[in-house]
């Protein structure tokens, strides 16, 4: 029998979980942002030009490329918050959020340590192995990394590993051009569990050294960006409200249902005890 009438319960999630919110640069918000942003990048890191990117227009910050996203991050990070991974905008995309006709850089993609950016490959391949040998192609999203200034490098700047670094082995996902489907995507990485000739996405690689991650306005995946410095009005850099992680915020779920169910076994035995008690009285 088909059940027509709108079943209406009381959600089981404890109060105390906040999921994660996920929206662009935009508003008051994203003008206090740019201009903290700016000041920074004139004090700290000389007015580099792969950072003077960004610029407000129509109510949204414009501009995007994988040095920038991570001084945002070094901004909103000091306020609860981070910018986006790919895993983010997966869900966002699942949730309804419109990505179409913009692009948002989310990670870097070290492959080799030869080239494109052979400079900054060999030093971020350097850090990560520094915590465990690098197996295949790797995948960093940018919330881990923090900016530095280095006159070796081709733009004056390098990416340093932050201990929260997420270190995601892409194993075949990112190893071919193809296409995919959105039920392709591994909600924990944001990454196609396959690649294949059919589906509505397609994957952009690249063969060796250091490239850029992104989602573009046809909501493909290009993981073959190789000029890290590139960026047009067509960039959006998506913040996210929160660290939490949907695996976070299940752990956190169950370890709050397994201290209500500690607690009420707590009770029982209490009571159980008082009972016995009685009747041994007795």
């Amino acid at each position: 029998m088909e059940i027509k009438s709108e079943f209406k319960g009381t959600s089981l999630v404890p109060k105390d979980i906040v999921f994660p919110q996920i929206a662009p640069l935009s508003g008051d918000f994203g003008k206090e942002v740019l201009a903290e942003y700016e000041g920074r990048m004139q004090r700290d890191y000389g007015n580099a030009s792969a950072l003077n990117v960004l610029n407000y227009s129509n109510g949204v910050v414009n501009g995007s490329n994988q040095f920038a996203v991570v001084l945002v991050n070094q901004i909103v990070r000091e306020n609860g918050m981070r910018t986006a991974t790919p895993a983010d905008l997966e869900r966002a995309l699942q949730v309804g959020v419109n990505l179409q006709g913009t692009y948002e850089d989310t990670a870097l993609v070290l492959r080799s340590r030869a080239d494109p950016n052979s400079y900054l490959a060999g030093n971020l391949a350097e850090q990560i192995n520094s915590r465990g040998k690098i197996k295949g192609t790797v995948v960093v999203p940018l919330y881990g990394l923090d900016l530095v200034k280095d006159a070796n490098s081709p733009h004056g700047l390098a990416f340093k590993l932050r201990e929260d670094a997420q270190i995601i082995q892409a194993g075949k996902s990112l190893s071919r051009e193809g296409n995919f489907t959105s039920e392709d995507i591994d909600l924990e990485t944001g990454l196609p569990k396959k690649i294949g000739e059919n589906g509505n996405r397609h994957s952009y690689v690249a063969n060796s050294g250091l490239s850029g991650l992104y989602l573009g306005g046809d909501l493909d995946l290009g993981s073959g960006n190789v000029d890290l410095g590139d960026s047009n009005s067509g960039g959006r850099v998506f913040v996210v409200s929160g660290g939490a992680t949907s695996s976070q915020i299940l752990n956190k779920y169950l370890e709050n249902l397994q201290a209500e169910k500690d607690a009420q076994i707590a009770q029982i035995e209490t009571r159980f005890a008082q009972a016995q008690r009685v009747l041994n009285e007795k």
